[in-house]
């Protein structure tokens, strides 16, 4: 599952202006708020590419980053937040 960051912002309780701020702060996303590394961090940070077309303007192409699960406890290691709950399993076990 990947999580927008006004999602992941939402898991960590925090708002989503300050989650883009700390991770720009600990070199994790660049000025665009894309992974600046996309390589070290392909299995927790990743950029979706997404386009759509404009009456006007034509084909528009979009970029955003997204955080896998496992991200999610990794970011909050790396910036220094509380991880939250692991929530309890829904499946049943058969």
């Amino acid at each position: 599952m990947q999580r927008t960051l006004a999602q992941t912002a939402r898991v960590l309780g925090v708002k989503r202006k300050d989650l883009i701020s700390l991770m720009q702060q600990a070199g994790l996303l660049n000025s665009q708020n894309l992974p600046a590394n996309p390589m070290r961090d392909k299995f927790y940070l990743t950029t979706k590419h997404g386009q759509w077309y404009h009456p006007q303007l034509g084909l528009q192409y979009s970029e955003s980053t997204r955080v896998s699960q496992s991200g999610i406890n990794w970011l909050a290691d790396k910036l220094g937040l509380e991880r939250p709950p692991v929530p309890q399993e829904r499946r049943r076990v058969a």
